[in-house]
């Protein structure tokens, strides 16, 4: 918050006098997602309404363009320069497209992070991810070596051969083998992120290695198909399918047990994570900048790298435990 904004805000605090007792002004924060009508931003708006609870005197505003265009963020975020909100947190539609828009509400005084989906540094103060390639590459073949006390043959069912994201992932799990004596990575195959691709290329994993203990699939296309595939082979209790994926997708392979466990990031924790960012930047409690380390309530806090960016958490698991009250919400 710039200094004339606390003057201003001190002096409507000082003369918003109602029925005698003054009326502290709400500090609000927007949340501004990729589009409204999703699930998944749904619940990170849940997390920012605890975060906000939790704080006391927060207002957020859930907003976001009707469909995923960064023509309809950068309305979205001029209309709330022109309400003059403290601080916007926005999962970008575009990363460049945006941030002239989120440049001027900085030089307005609003404080700005991206998460989930980042902006270009112009146009942000820090960027929150919602984890990272280290930790992403550490949990898929964690899930996997968790039900595997006695070691174990794992294959990795990839969405394409060039997929940045996929290949990182996998080089990280190969960084981190010597954590897990025992277990063998016997192949990587691709299925393109296509279903029925994927789906043979589990089959011809169960063919190929006839003492496949699991299958990791680090892609939601992948990891669904590969349940498919183990469940019509009947190899449900033989072959446990891992990796990552999201929770409506996956309910039905936890409840079969071809899947026992799976990851993804959960967005209640990065809608709560984000408000909080959000307020201790726009309160002055915490400022951005390369090696700081910024408040995030229950999740502890996120370290900055040398471009603002940080990570928040390993992807949260889920199993029988808890599939069924994510399941509705993405």
């Amino acid at each position: 918050m710039s200094v004339m904004k606390k003057m201003l805000t001190t002096v409507a605090v000082a003369t918003a006098f109602v029925g005698g007792a003054a009326q502290a002004e709400d500090m609000r924060i927007a949340l501004v997602v990729k589009a409204l009508g999703i699930g998944f931003f749904e619940a990170a708006a849940k997390g920012a309404e605890e975060a906000a609870a939790e704080l006391g005197g927060v207002e957020i505003i859930y907003t976001g363009p009707t469909d995923t265009t960064a023509e309809g963020q950068i309305e979205v975020i001029n209309s709330l320069i022109a309400q003059g909100v403290d601080a916007i947190a926005i999962s970008a539609n575009d990363p460049d497209a945006v941030a002239p828009a989120l440049k001027k509400a900085m030089d307005r005084g609003i404080t700005v992070i991206s998460w989930d989906s980042g902006v270009a540094q112009e146009g942000r103060q820090m960027h929150l991810n919602p984890s990272s390639n280290a930790l992403i590459g550490n949990m898929i073949i964690k899930l996997a070596a968790d039900h595997l006390p006695e070691g174990g043959q794992v294959a990795v069912l990839s969405a394409s051969a060039t997929a940045t994201n996929q290949n990182i992932w996998i080089d990280e799990m190969n960084k981190v083998m010597g954590n897990y004596p025992g277990i063998e990575v016997v192949t990587t195959v691709y299925g393109d992120d296509l279903a029925d691709k994927s789906y043979r290329e589990a089959q011809g994993l169960m063919q190929s290695y006839p003492d496949l203990d699991a299958i990791i699939a680090p892609t939601s296309v992948g990891i669904v198909a590969a349940a498919q595939a183990v469940a019509d082979a009947g190899k449900i209790g033989q072959i446990n399918v891992t990796g990552l994926g999201l929770p409506s997708e996956m309910a039905g392979a936890i409840e079969s047990g071809a899947s026992q466990s799976f990851a993804i990031w959960n967005p209640i924790d990065l809608g709560y994570s984000a408000t909080m960012i959000a307020h201790a930047l726009a309160t002055g409690a915490a400022t951005a900048e390369p090696g700081a380390s910024i408040p995030m309530g229950r999740m502890g806090s996120v370290t900055l790298d040398d471009t603002n960016s940080g990570a928040m958490a390993d992807p949260f698991v889920y199993d029988a435990s808890n599939i069924e009250q994510f399941k509705s919400i993405f």
